[in-house]
């Protein structure tokens, strides 16, 4: 996974066919998909539940692109291993889920993936000041975590604020919420290079109508380009 700072459309697949899974990921990556992202809710970080490692590990044989799983989950360190050992490419755990998220970031690192970072829209910039050395990926949460299809939520400040504390290091600002044709070129100009697009991405297609989801990426990708 070599790094630049070209647009990435991660389409989330908690918008897909959940009957469908391999079909809806084959299709969005043949149809433009930079990324597959995968959210792990567990009904206690976030109101929601959704995949563990097995289903993840499902899903991977699909994914011949980058496999992002965002876990919205706490605790967070008992599961590294499972999501490693699942096919993780990157591995995004929250700030908020556990007091050492340091030490957090240093087993996803050491367990061969790349480590992300989630900041939900109550939590600063700077929370993550002292991790952006340890760090591959923040990801800045436009809506609160533990739904699909939310409104978006401006965080353009706190992306110009870490995008000014990244420099030139090599780490990606993640956006995730609420991502469409209209808030992707605010967040690319504030600093943003992987746009996390559920709804905006599925709506309208299907795996018999996949050109649907091309179109759909296409828009974002354009309307991004103009930032």
């Amino acid at each position: 996974m070599s790094f630049d700072r070209s647009i990435k459309i991660a389409p989330s697949i908690l918008s897909a066919d959940f009957a469908n899974f391999g079909q809806e990921i084959r299709a969005i990556e043949a149809e433009g998909a930079d990324w597959v992202h995968v959210d792990v809710m567990d009904g206690h970080f976030v109101p929601n539940l959704t995949f563990g490692p097995a289903a993840v590990k499902a899903f991977r044989p699909h994914v011949k692109t980058v496999m992002d799983v965002h876990l919205m989950i706490a605790p967070v360190d008992p599961y590294i291993d499972a999501y490693a050992d699942a096919g993780a490419d990157v591995l995004t755990a929250h700030v908020e889920a556990g007091p050492h998220i340091h030490r957090t970031l240093q087993a996803i690192r050491g367990a061969g993936m790349k480590a992300g970072v989630a900041l939900n829209p109550g939590t600063p910039a700077e929370a993550v000041a002292h991790l952006l050395d340890l760090t591959d990926l923040i990801c800045v949460m436009t809506v609160n975590p533990g739904f699909g299809g939310q409104k978006f939520i401006d965080m353009t400040a706190k992306i110009r604020s870490l995008r000014e504390m990244i420099g030139d290091r090599p780490v990606h600002i993640e956006i995730d919420g609420g991502v469409d044709p209209n808030t992707a070129p605010l967040v690319v100009e504030a600093g943003a290079d992987v746009l996390v697009a559920g709804s905006a991405v599925f709506r309208g297609g299907s795996v018999d109508a996949p050109q649907v989801y091309g179109e759909n990426i296409r828009k974002i990708r354009e309307a991004a380009s103009t930032a």
